[in-house]
């Protein structure tokens, strides 16, 4: 098989297991609509070129000598989404309030996803174990080879959670007119966050 294909079966499969990325896009659409979605899959997408460039310039072998960086990392990104979920578990009417306003610009929405994205421990680990693999010396230049695997990324990123984005917005708007469902739906969220949240810590503490 051709290398290409395989990273790019690794790269979905990735993807498509929920996450604090996916958490967070869902959440996003849900609150505040398909554009914020969209906004949120663009700061996702983002903060995955970011992680490309880290590993090209050796990431990699940093948070290998240095492990204790790596927990923190996930220790940061767990509080981080956590946090976001606790906030929404304890202020369930915002999915009510959407009718009369966004909670949150645009920018706001994309910095946050970003920041999500840059505290995933799922994308260090990728980054880790998978990547450096896909680069070959005697293939070409090492970040003409990084550019490519990003673009794969970056466009795995763009249908699996636009899909999600879009979806989540479509569930919003059939909710439109049922306070007690909103509220219910965005318990739902709120758990999934945390619930995030607190397999990720587990996993901090394990490693």
């Amino acid at each position: 098989m051709d290398p290409l294909w395989l990273f790019a079966l690794f790269v979905l499969g990735i993807i498509v297991v929920p996450g604090m990325d996916m958490a967070f896009v869902l959440s996003s659409a849900l609150v505040d609509g398909r554009r914020a979605g969209l906004a949120a899959v663009g700061g996702t997408i983002a903060g995955g070129m970011v992680h490309v460039a880290m590993s090209s310039v050796g990431i990699g072998l940093l948070l290998q000598l240095f492990p204790a960086a790596f927990n923190a990392m996930l220790f940061a990104g767990a509080l981080y989404v956590g946090y976001m979920g606790w906030m929404l578990w304890r202020h369930p009417a915002t999915l009510g309030e959407v009718r009369e306003g966004v909670t949150r610009s645009l920018g706001q929405t994309f910095t946050r996803a970003l920041v999500t994205c840059l505290l995933n421990p799922k994308a260090y680990i990728f980054m880790l174990a998978v990547f450096p693999q896909f680069i070959r010396p005697d293939r070409g230049p090492v970040l003409e080879q990084a550019i490519v695997l990003g673009a794969i990324i970056a466009v795995t990123q763009g249908l699996v959670y636009g899909a999600v984005a879009l979806g989540a917005a479509g569930l919003r708007a059939g909710l439109g007119r049922s306070q007690a469902r909103q509220e219910r739906l965005a318990r739902a969220v709120a758990v999934l966050l945390m619930g995030t949240a607190t397999w990720t810590l587990w996993q901090s503490w394990a490693w």
